[in-house]
Parts: C-alpha cells; sequence; structure tokens
C-alpha cells in the first residue's frame, strides 16, 4: 500500500512538472540565487533616489503586465515592428522609469544568478519594493514565475480598465482574473500614487453641468491645471493630497468627491462598493490586509511555470 501511494505521488509531480503547472513559492530561489530580493530591493531603492516616477511606473507596469496573458513580463518585449504590448495605445502612457527599473535590476541579478530568475518575477518583487518604500506595507511575494513567449499589441484591447467603467464593468473585468470586488477597490487604491493625463478625465470637467459626483472646488482645480488647450504632455496627481505617500488618503478623497477617474468616484457612489471604501477610508489597517490580499492574487494571474516559457536574458527581447 505505501509503494502504491507513493507511486501514486510521483505520478502526480511528474504530471504537474509535465503540464507545466508548478506552484509558485515564497522561497522558490532559496538555494540557487538566495539573494535576489536583496537585490532587486537596492536597485529599486537607487532608481526612487533618482526619480519618484519610479513608483507608481512600477506599479503600474505590473498591473498592466498581469492584465494582458497574466504575470509573464510579456509588457516589457520591445518590438522592431512596434507591434508588441507595449506598442498598444492602452500601453503608450506607461512611464518609462517602470521598465527602466526592472531592466537594472535583472542586470544586477544576472551578474550573481545567470538564467536564474524570471523578468515576471523581478517585475513582481520591484511592484512590492516600490509600494514598500512609499510607505506602503510589506509583504512576501511568490515566486517561480517564467517569462512569456507572447507579446503582441493586438491583444491588449478591451482587457484593461477604462476610466469611464462603471462599477459592474470593473467587476467583470476583475473577476475574469479570479479577482473579487473588494479586491478590486483595494487596488484601486495604487492610484494614491499615480498621475494621470488630462485626457483621461477632461469630459468630466467640461461636459453641461460639470459631473456632479466631483466636488466642486476640486473641478475648479482640475480646470485650473488642465484647461481647454492643455499640452497633451501634461500629468497631474491622481491624489491631491498626498501624492507621494502610499495610504489610504485615496479613499477619503472619493468620500469627498475628489476622485480623478469616473471609475474612481463610482467605487463611493456605488451603494454596492460605498461600504467598503469608507472602511478603507477609517482604517488603514483593513486597507492595507485588503491590499496584500489582493496583490499576492493579482501576482498568481495567468503564471507560466514549470516547462512554460522561458527565463529571459533580456527582459526586452525573447531569447530566440
Amino acid at each position: 500500500m505505501e509503494k502504491t501511494c507513493k507511486s501514486l505521488w510521483l505520478l502526480t509531480i511528474f504530471i504537474l512538472v509535465r503540464s507545466g503547472q508548478g506552484q509558485l513559492l515564497l522561497n522558490f530561489y532559496g538555494s540557487r540565487c538566495p539573494n535576489v530580493e536583496g537585490i532587486v530591493r537596492q536597485v529599486v531603492v537607487t532608481k526612487i533616489n533618482q526619480t519618484f516616477v519610479t513608483i507608481p511606473a512600477t506599479v503600474r507596469l505590473f498591473f498592466h503586465d498581469c492584465f494582458v496573458d497574466g504575470c509573464d513580463a510579456s509588457v516589457l518585449i520591445a518590438s522592431p515592428n512596434n507591434d508588441a504590448e507595449k506598442d498598444s495605445p492602452d500601453n503608450l502612457s506607461l512611464a518609462g522609469d517602470g521598465f527602466d527599473t526592472v531592466a537594472k535590476a535583472k542586470l544586477a541579478v544576472e551578474a550573481q544568478c545567470p538564467g536564474i530568475v524570471s523578468c515576471a518575477d523581478i517585475l513582481a518583487l520591484a511592484a512590492r519594493d516600490v509600494v514598500l518604500l512609499a510607505g506602503g506595507p510589506a509583504y512576501n511575494v511568490e515566486l517561480g514565475r517564467r517569462d512569456g513567449l507572447v507579446s503582441q499589441a493586438s491583444r491588449v484591447a478591451g482587457n484593461l480598465p477604462d476610466p469611464h467603467f462603471n462599477l459592474g464593468q470593473l467587476n467583470t473585468m476583475f473577476a475574469t482574473h479570479g479577482l473579487s470586488q473588494t479586491d478590486m477597490v483595494a487596488l484601486s487604491g495604487c492610484h494614491t500614487l499615480g498621475f494621470s493625463h488630462c485626457n483621461r478625465f477632461a469630459d468630466r470637467i467640461y461636459s453641461n453641468p460639470i459631473d456632479p459626483t466631483l466636488d466642486p472646488n476640486y473641478a475648479q482645480q482640475l480646470m485650473q491645471m488642465c484647461p481647454r488647450d492643455v499640452d497633451p504632455r501634461i500629468a497631474i496627481d491622481m491624489d491631491p493630497v498626498t501624492p507621494r505617500t502610499f495610504d489610504n488618503v485615496y479613499y477619503q478623497n472619493l468620500v469627498g468627491g475628489k476622485g480623478l477617474f469616473t471609475s474612481d468616484q463610482v467605487l463611493f457612489t456605488d451603494p454596492a462598493s460605498q461600504p467598503t471604501v469608507l472602511g478603507f477610508a477609517q482604517n488603514p489597517g483593513d486597507f492595507n490586509g485588503a491590499f496584500i490580499t489582493a496583490m499576492t492574487k493579482l501576482g498568481r494571474v495567468g503564471v507560466k511555470t514549470g516547462d512554460q516559457g522561458e527565463i529571459r536574458r533580456d527582459c526586452s527581447a525573447f531569447n530566440s
């Protein structure tokens, strides 16, 4: 009987490995690259000291990667034909500092552990680190992702949240990735660090009447920062109160009618999600806990493991 059970166990492991359905682990590189987290953290610290944009850029890059074909670093691929994921209109606003952070971290990791750590895992670690260094919660990152072999601009459209989405549309999109409404509201809290170009919300302040869910004074401030003929390169903070700190003030802003996007403010105006927003606004511990859960679940979306994908030598190019 014991021999039979052992045989079945070995068969199960063989099937899992062969099918590429391995499991992410907290200490995946423990014996092969034990210092990987410290190496990535140091690069992130150096990069943040050069420019604050590193923080929102890296978090947003991780989100955009995971929502299109899973967390597989496909968004990092550079195509000579400009037809990779990053070339999609929805990704053109991804700040270069996020890409640069991962590229530099990859170089540093490769110097000590060549061919071991995936770009997808480095991006996941960097996203965690920028949140922490901006004042957010510390959490462990599951590792073991492999890098994807496909990156196409045509696969992006319709797979990222739109700033005009209502609650139902947001929930539907997040649910396709196994993320709940609470996860979605918690991940939206990343907008406490983000910035946006004026055209993403101009319709709210230049409609007739002005979007009634906007605080009137905030609407006037937005008009001053984003006049009708504003330079399209101009970007403003999504959190007008603490734009450089990862905190729960984003939710307090929503309660006060200071959500920049329709898809932000709807989290408070819709009765179905309003209690969650109020809870996060009043209790930063509740927000941090929910955010850790949501980021962990996000990091599992569509991952390639086992014998799927590859470990890229250069995050911007497939190995062959």
